[in-house]
């Protein structure tokens, strides 16, 4: 009969140690969870941004539109924008032209490099306002891929956009009659390769 209370308390720890087993299991992929969520966050907003025109992001097309442009005309501006540690002169041809709503147009910015040493960048880019960058379709842009300039080098890159024309048939941009598609450059750190002469060191060599 004294034997029961000992019986009794080994099966509470037995039973205790199951729930902590389970507990910590649950911990561990809701961590596992959290971490697969934040290494998606990034591509999913970005995917998010292209499809939605959401925060200004402009949209890639592949071809003009179907339709020939509209009467209506809409001023585009183009800003331009180097971040720091980036030794570029970057400047827009034009500030501003005027362009006909469904109208593939080709506009230029140039840019120089003015280092003495080879530099990489890459533009990020947005339209304002926010609400039309659902509407601004790209067809061939600088900002698709890095850039790298030779020392001193100058360069012509193009810009071929249209606005879509259903934008006419969207309420919240009735009266609009200006869009801002601004570039900012920001720098791009290349891997330097390892000199002939020198041992790769990451490969075992001696």
């Amino acid at each position: 009969m004294k034997q029961k209370p000992a019986l009794s308390s080994q099966n509470t720890a037995r039973r205790g140690l199951g729930r902590d087993a389970t507990v910590a299991a649950l911990c561990g992929v809701f961590v596992a969870l959290m971490v697969g969520a934040a290494y998606a966050a990034v591509p999913f907003y970005n995917w998010f941004c292209r499809t939605t025109g959401f925060n200004g992001t402009t949209q890639v097309a592949t071809s003009a539109p179907s339709s020939a442009p509209l009467a209506r005309t809409i001023a585009v501006r183009f800003d331009s924008n180097v971040a720091g540690g980036l030794p570029w002169k970057f400047e827009p041809e034009q500030t501003q032209i005027e362009v006909k709503i469904g109208e593939v147009v080709t506009v230029y910015y140039t840019v120089t490099n003015q280092s003495a040493r080879a530099t990489t960048g890459q533009a990020a880019y947005n339209v304002a306002p926010l609400t039309v960058g659902s509407y601004f379709q790209k067809i061939n842009c600088f900002c698709f891929t890095e850039q790298t300039m030779a020392p001193g080098e100058k360069r012509e890159m193009p810009v071929v956009f249209y606005v879509d024309p259903k934008l006419v048939a969207d309420g919240d941009n009735d009266g609009l009659n200006t869009i801002t598609l601004s570039y900012t450059f920001y720098p791009v750190r290349v891997a330097e390769p390892l000199a002939a002469s020198q041992p790769d060191r990451r490969k075992g060599s001696l």
